[in-house]
């Protein structure tokens, strides 16, 4: 699924991708070294556990080496996600999504296993695969199934018992291939420098009703009503990525939001509007309601034209 992903939709772009291959013999990786990227293959082991340094070693090698715009990690069917995330996140990486892909037609003989429940409870992408393969009904009960799982193995912060991930989406898959709004945007800083000086769109909703709005902010915000907005935004808005000038931080600074987890990135050159890019599902009334609720949000009678 990952091979087909990369080849038909990341062709422009520089990607690495990491494989963790739980055995002695490492198939998966001779097959991805032929897609126009660099792997790494961890053998032998899970790098949810005892191998995280061998990974992080690994994974920043690559970024030296290679200077990636896009790492993909595929881990191994043993593993636990959440582990890995933290890792990224040690080595200053800005994590889009955790994907977890269900098997549709075959759900039914591992969904008691637990680490298939960590799997989906620790995910915030979670795709069905082999749709084609089974009735609609079929396909009812076990998104029903799938929904219960994570709401009940949802990774919870220990101290304060909140969910790490605000929201999570369900995509469908089919043929090996997972459909490209799962990664509708995962935008560079330098794009989204790219929005900001062009005032000009056309409104754009995708077919499955994944939308990306525009708001420009007003001056004389501070940082804190930045974190009140990210806290307050509704489950439907998913991911959310721009620039703002705030008055008690000397430099611009660039958001990377995702299901919950923000990054933030000093940009000391930036020079143009503040913007914020809001990407998720059906959200034009969630948007208008975020400009009620925060007057300091401008939004333009347009969206962005991909």
């Amino acid at each position: 699924m990952l091979t087909n992903t990369v080849k038909k939709y990341f062709q422009d772009k520089k990607i690495a991708i990491v494989v963790n291959e739980f055995g002695d013999i490492g198939v998966d990786s001779k097959i991805l070294t032929n897609v126009h990227s660099e792997v790494l293959e961890i053998s032998e082991g899970c790098i949810c556990c005892k191998l995280a340094q061998e990974f992080e070693s690994g994974v920043t090698e690559i970024i030296h080496k290679y200077q990636p715009e896009i790492i993909f990690v595929e881990t191994s069917g043993a593993s636990e996600p959440f582990p890995i995330f933290l890792s990224l996140q040690n080595l200053g990486i800005s994590v889009e999504g955790i994907i977890c892909v269900v098997d549709a037609k075959n759900f039914a003989t591992y969904k008691d296993n637990s680490t298939a429940k960590y799997q989906i409870g620790g995910s915030n992408i979670i795709v069905l695969n082999k749709v084609d393969l089974v009735t609609p009904q079929e396909l009812e009960k076990v998104k029903k199934e799938v929904v219960e799982i994570k709401e009940g193995y949802n990774i919870k912060n220990n101290l304060t018992g909140v969910p790490i991930f605000n929201s999570y989406i369900i995509h469908h898959a089919q043929q090996g291939l997972v459909n490209k709004e799962v990664f509708e945007g995962l935008y560079k800083i330098e794009e989204v420098i790219g929005l900001a000086k062009d005032y000009k769109h056309d409104e754009h909703t995708t077919n499955d009703s994944i939308t990306q709005k525009v708001t420009y902010l007003k001056e004389n915000i501070a940082f804190g009503d930045i974190d009140r907005l990210l806290k307050a935004l509704p489950k439907s808005i998913y991911r959310l990525k721009g620039i703002v000038k705030v008055t008690d931080v000397p430099n611009p600074i660039f958001i990377n939001y995702s299901f919950g987890d923000a990054s933030y990135e000093e940009l000391p050159e930036y020079n143009e509007s503040s913007i914020l890019i809001l990407i998720g599902e059906h959200i034009e009334d969630d948007v208008k309601l975020l400009c009620q609720t925060f007057p300091f949000l401008i939004l333009p009678q347009f969206s962005i034209n991909k």
